[in-house]
C-alpha cells in the first residue's frame, strides 16, 4: 500500500510552495505545497484492538447508549427512594430483602413497596428502585435491613444513556484510537472501526565516511547516528518504522536500494548528501525526481522532497547528514508528512506562547528551530529555558520537551519576552 498523491506531480508542489534556484523559501510556503500533494493512505476495516495506534477514517457512532441498562453503581440495596428518605439513626426504615441481584443476573425484577434487593455493582436495577443504600449506612441484614441514613434520589444508580447516548459520536475522524477509546468502543458494542493504516517508514543513511554504531569515529568516518535516530522518531511519528542503514556514495547501489525498499515502504527518507559539494551524491542522483529547496529555516536550510518510482510511486524525503540538522527537518518537514499520510487531523504539533528565562540570538533571515525546556508555572502560562542549539543542537534536542521558534525577522530575543515553543510529546 502506498502514498495517495493528489493531482499534479511533486514538482508542481514544490513550484506551487515557490522553489527557485536561489532563493530562500518561506517554510509555510513549502510545506503547503508539499501537503498540498499528498493523499491519506487508503482506509481498512480492523479490529478494535488491531486498530489501536491507528487514526479513524471516518466518525464512530454509537449504536446504542452507554451504560446500556440501568445498573447498580456500588454494592448496597437496592430501594425506592421513597422508602427510605425518612430514615434516621435513632429511627431506621425497615425494609425486607426479598433477593440478591448480581452482575450476571439478567430477569427484570419489580420492587413493590417496603422491601428491597440485595444488589451487587453492576447488577440490573429492579423495576421502580431509583436508589441503591450502600451497606455502611445499615445494620447490613440479609432477611431484613435497617436504613439508618437518607439518601439521595439517584444516589449508587448509573441511567442507561448517563454516560453516552445512542447516537452519540463516539470519535472523529483523524483522531487516533487510543486505549481508552478501544473500551469505549467494546462498550458501545462496536467491534470494528475503519482506520488508516499506518506507514511504512523506510530510513536510509548515506555516505562513503559512515561506519556503524559500536566504534568511535576515525579520520574520514563519521558514526551513523542519523539512521537509527530517525528510525525511532519515525516509529514515535506512529509509523511502521524499518532502519536499512547505510548506503554507500553509489548511484547505481542507491538507485537499486530504492527500487528494493519501494515495494515496502509508504514513505522513504534518506540522510546526507543534500548539499551542493562534490560529495552529496544523493542530490546529483535524484535531482530529476526529488526537488531539493533552501529554505529560510535553521539549522535544516537544505531539504529534499519528491517521489521515487513515478508520479503515482513512493514519496521520499531527503534530511541532511548532519544529526542535529536532520532531527530538526524530520520535525519540519517528515513528521507532517507521516501525520498527513496517517490520516491524523491536526498534522502539527502544538504549540504554546511562552516567556523566555534568558536572553537568546538568532540568525538574521532564517526561522530557527531551538531546543528548549518548557514548564507550566503554577500561576498559569509557561516559561521556557532555551537549551543548545546551532552546530550543538543534537546535545540539546537529548534534553528538550520543545521546540523555540524564532521568526526570521528575530534577531535577539531578550529575557522576558514572550516566544512560540513547539511542544514535543515523546509519546507521539
Amino acid at each position: 500500500m502506498t502514498a495517495v498523491p493528489a493531482t499534479g506531480s511533486h514538482h508542481d508542489a514544490a513550484r506551487d510552495a515557490g522553489v527557485g534556484p536561489n532563493a530562500r523559501v518561506p517554510l509555510a510556503d513549502y510545506l503547503a505545497g508539499v501537503l498540498r500533494g499528498l493523499r491519506p493512505l487508503p482506509p481498512l476495516d480492523l479490529e478494535i484492538t488491531a486498530a489501536h495506534g491507528n487514526v479513524l477514517a471516518e466518525d464512530v457512532v454509537g449504536p446504542g447508549p452507554v451504560p446500556a441498562f440501568d445498573h447498580a453503581a456500588i454494592d448496597g440495596y437496592a430501594a425506592r427512594f421513597d422508602d427510605v428518605s425518612d430514615a434516621q439513626p435513632g429511627r431506621p426504615v425497615r425494609l425486607s430483602v426479598v433477593g440478591d441481584l448480581v452482575a450476571s443476573s439478567w430477569r427484570p425484577v419489580r420492587l413493590t413497596p417496603g422491601t428491597c434487593f440485595s444488589v451487587a455493582a453492576g447488577a440490573l436495577m429492579p423495576v421502580s428502585a431509583d436508589v441503591v443504600v450502600p451497606p455502611g449506612m445499615t445494620d447490613q441484614g440479609m432477611a431484613a435491613v435497617e436504613v439508618y441514613h437518607p439518601t439521595k434520589r439517584g444516589h449508587g444508580v448509573r441511567r442507561a444513556g448517563d454516560e453516552l447516548p445512542a447516537g452519540a459520536v463516539l470519535a472523529r475522524a483523524g483522531a487516533y484510537v487510543t486505549p481508552p477509546l478501544v473500551s469505549v468502543l467494546a462498550a458501545s458494542g462496536i467491534g470494528h472501526v475503519v482506520v488508516r493504516p499506518s506507514p511504512r517508514v523506510v530510513v536510509i543513511a548515506t555516505g562513503d565516511e559512515l561506519v556503524d554504531v559500536g566504534r568511535a569515529s576515525q579520520p574520514g568516518q563519521v558514526v551513523d547516528a542519523n539512521s537509527h535516530a530517525l528510525t525511532a522518531a519515525a516509529a514515535e511519528a506512529g509509523a511502521h518504522a524499518y532502519r536499512v542503514g547505510i548506503c554507500d556514495d553509489d548511484p547505481e547501489g542507491l538507485r537499486g536500494l530504492l527500487d528494493d525498499q519501494m515495494l515496502r515502504a509508504d514513505l522513504i527518507i534518506t540522510t546526507g548528501g543534500t548539499g551542493t559539494g562534490p560529495g552529496d551524491m544523493v542530490r546529483r542522483i535524484l535531482s530529476r525526481q526529488v526537488v531539493f529547496s533552501d529554505l529560510s529555516v535553521y539549522p535544516c536550510s537544505s531539504l529534499g522532497y519528491g517521489m521515487v518510482g513515478g508520479p503515482n510511486g513512493v514519496p521520499i524525503v531527503c534530511l541532511p547528514g548532519d544529526p542535529g540538522a536532520a532531527l530538526i527537518g524530520f520535525e519540519v518537514l517528515a513528521r507532517p508528512v507521516i501525520q498527513l499520510l496517517a490520516g491524523a487531523d491536526p498534522v502539527f504539533r502544538p504549540s504554546v506562547r511562552a516567556h523566555l528565562l534568558e536572553t537568546v540570538s538568532s540568525p538574521s533571515g532564517m526561522r530557527e528551530f531551538r531546543p528548549a525546556y518548557i514548564t507550566e508555572r503554577r500561576g498559569g502560562g509557561y516559561t521556557v529555558a532555551p537549551l543548545a542549539g546551532g552546530p550543538y543542537t543534537l546535545s540539546g534536542l537529548a534534553d528538550a520537551n520543545g521546540l523555540m521558534v524564532l521568526g526570521e525577522k528575530v534577531i535577539s530575543a531578550a529575557a522576558g519576552s514572550t516566544v512560540d515553543v513547539i511542544l514535543l510529546d515523546r509519546r507521539r
